[in-house]
């Protein structure tokens, strides 16, 4: 499916859906902020010098970061001029928006955002002066002691810490009705540019939520996931043993999206205490390969700085090419990979075994690799599904499902592919869903560019993994 015309995916997705496959409503210059075009057209030639090769200097690099923020900016606080009525033609209209070929990706956002599917104005403002409060806090007052020391070391064996354990502790969000142990404790781990919950409060986060078989907590990392990759590796690392410390000495699973997949790996190579207690690991678009698409969202690097997790996530970059070697691209628990070929993020994801998501088991330890276009392809499950959609795609939704109920790693051969590859979204979820999904990757695209820690090399590598 890599490479499929964004037209002809609407027409096919139409089909399957028997619903008509909506057009994405165009910016109207009469309707929209003034800013919106001339910003735009800077943007297109960034991305076109990206796609042709052609590095813009630092000034012009600048002047394109500057009108990115204007568009999305501006489009933002525009109202919509149209908002999706059902899931057919949202998943629609995101599916002709956001195609697996490397576009712009800043005009796609102001596209999501004048097609109701990106963030509000209220969103943008909070993301410019407001602090994150509540579910999005990243500084959570959690008292509990594990049952036994897990800092500065669980195990001998383990790497060390740069941060404080208080550090380490007040990024896990712990819902009020958490049980501490009488269910299965589920770690929800976020994607580039986002708090746990906005990446999660579409999808798995109502999912789970009152379930008798998962009991979710999530994580808010500073900086949103964007700073160094091997810090990011070090909350998870942490969170992990601290949940299954407070829950009875309950093994955990991992549930992660996007960069939460790549650092959850780092650290079950890192911190091998973390493997006897985690019973699953769930990665949703995973980039272990690393993504050949990563200076989308820095059409300008290296000419001016870029997110330093961004950076490590570049293909072969100096933090995957680590991870990788001495077994790093198998896996140490239980895994399910869940991806999709017309990722717009994280690319090559086809063939199966070529894709970037792709682990291989030699430890034995079960791996299940599910690209959703292999398992349900000609089918609404199997057609276009975006870097986040996977996180509402009906067969990544039943996938986890059946981790979570029966032990990883997740098997088609449980589920019921007839019902579940014709469906358009996961069991449980719905047009709010949809919407609330798509707007975290909206809020991560502005939020990178806000990022003031941006830096032109990629970090070095930590001592323990050199």
């Amino acid at each position: 499916m890599k490479g499929v015309n964004a037209a002809v995916a609407a027409v096919l997705i139409g089909t399957a859906f028997a619903v008509p496959a909506p057009s994405p409503v165009e910016l109207d210059k009469r309707q929209s902020p003034s800013g919106v075009f001339s910003a735009l057209n800077a943007v297109d030639t960034a991305f076109a010098g990206v796609l042709n090769g052609v590095a813009a200097d630092a000034s012009e690099a600048s002047q394109i970061f500057s009108a990115a923020l204007t568009a999305v900016e501006d489009t933002i606080k525009a109202q919509a001029t149209a908002r999706p009525s059902n899931v057919e033609q949202a998943v629609s209209v995101v599916s002709s928006i956001l195609t697996p070929q490397p576009t712009n990706l800043y005009k796609n956002i102001v596209q999501l955002a004048a097609n109701g599917l990106g963030p509000s104005a209220s969103d943008f403002n909070l993301l410019v002066v407001g602090s994150l409060v509540g579910p999005n806090s990243e500084n959570n007052l959690n008292l509990r002691s594990p049952a036994q020391p897990i800092y500065p070391k669980k195990s001998s064996t383990d790497a060390p810490y740069s941060l404080t354990e208080a550090q380490l502790r007040r990024v896990i969000y712990i819902p009020p009705a958490f049980t501490y142990g009488s269910k299965s404790p589920v770690i929800l781990v976020p994607g580039t540019g986002n708090t746990g919950y906005e990446s999660f409060s579409g999808n798995y986060i109502p999912l789970l939520t009152g379930v008798s078989y998962a009991d979710p907590v999530w994580l808010n990392i500073p900086e949103q996931f964007l700073g160094d990759a091997q810090i990011n590796s070090e909350y998870i690392t942490y969170a992990i043993n601290y949940i299954s410390g407070i829950s009875s000495s309950k093994n955990v699973t991992v549930l992660a999206w996007s960069q939460g997949g790549l650092d959850t790996q780092w650290a079950l190579k890192y911190w091998p205490s973390t493997r006897g207690v985690v019973s699953n690991f769930i990665a949703n678009s995973p980039d272990f390969h690393g993504t050949v698409l990563a200076y989308a969202v820095c059409p300008s690097f290296p000419n001016i700085p870029c997110s330093p997790a961004i950076i490590q996530q570049e293909y072969n970059s100096n933090f995957v090419t680590t991870l990788r070697r001495n077994g790093g691209d198998s896996a140490y628990v239980p895994t399910t990979t869940i991806f999709s070929s017309t990722d717009e993020i994280v690319q090559p994801q086809s063939p199966v075994t070529g894709a970037s998501a792709f682990l291989n088991d030699a430890r034995n330890v079960g791996v299940s690799n599910n690209q959703v276009q292999a398992i349900c392809g000609g089918r609404p499950a199997g057609l276009v599904y975006t870097h986040e959609g996977v996180l509402y795609n009906p067969l990544g939704v039943a996938l986890a499902m059946d981790v979570l109920r029966n032990g990883g790693p997740g098997r088609i051969d449980r589920i019921n592919l007839d019902v579940v590859c014709n469906q358009i979204v996961g069991t449980g979820l719905g047009l709010n869903n949809v919407v609330l999904t798509e707007k975290a990757i909206g809020i991560a695209a502005v939020r990178i560019l806000l990022e003031d820690n941006k830096v032109f090399d990629e970090p070095g590598i930590k001592g323990y993994a050199a």
